[in-house]
């Protein structure tokens, strides 16, 4: 379980950033109720919940370098954005050009000077910018956690991610070891495209 101090700044972070800020204009009216909405592309905006529950595990840190896998409309983002603070950054890859575009100018609206967005490559992560002291994956990977990911992970660092219908939970230890994965059962996402052209 999160402790209450990073209960309480998640808490703050998403009486901060406005969801209805990062969603479609016809669906706005909507962004207090608690289920996920589509942004087009099969893509959606995670339910509030499931969002909440991701960043607590997460537990990000003022400073911290945070590696934003899918993400979509931006919202996640921006929430990770103001959890790290202007000494910390957020790298967000999008694999859809036109999301990529419609998160960018969500966050930049909202103010975020702190983010950086790219479109994924072929491979899963962003290595060249690695290690992450936080990683965040916002679509279901179909059969593991991909251990491209896991290299990219800081020593100390911690990765939230989908498998199938669970998330899981890996912190490493001082050493880089995975010190421990822990399972969250009963969430459903998008699927994780990975494309490999090796």
């Amino acid at each position: 379980m999160a402790d209450d101090k990073i209960d309480k700044r998640v808490t703050q972070a998403f009486s901060a950033v406005k969801r209805r800020c990062f969603m479609s204009t016809d669906t706005q009216h909507l962004a207090d109720y608690d289920v996920p909405f589509s942004i087009g592309h099969a893509q959606t905006i995670s339910q509030p919940t499931t969002v909440r529950h991701m960043l607590l595990w997460l537990a990000p840190q003022s400073g911290q370098r945070i590696l934003d896998v899918g993400s979509g409309s931006g919202w996640s983002t921006a929430l990770l954005a103001y959890l790290v603070g202007p000494t910390g950054a957020v790298f967000a890859i999008e694999r859809i050009a036109e999301l990529k575009r419609f998160g960018e100018i969500n966050c930049h609206r909202f103010g975020c000077d702190n983010v950086e967005f790219f479109i994924a490559e072929n491979n899963i992560g962003l290595a060249a910018y690695a290690p992450f002291d936080r990683i965040l994956v916002s679509a279901a990977a179909s059969e593991a956690i991909p251990d491209e990911l896991i290299k990219q992970l800081a020593p100390n660092g911690k990765l939230v991610i989908p498998v199938h219908n669970s998330i899981f939970e890996l912190q490493k230890d001082a050493q880089g070891d995975i010190k421990y994965c822990h399972e969250h059962f009963g969430y459903v996402f998008v699927p994780l495209i990975i494309e490999t052209n090796n």
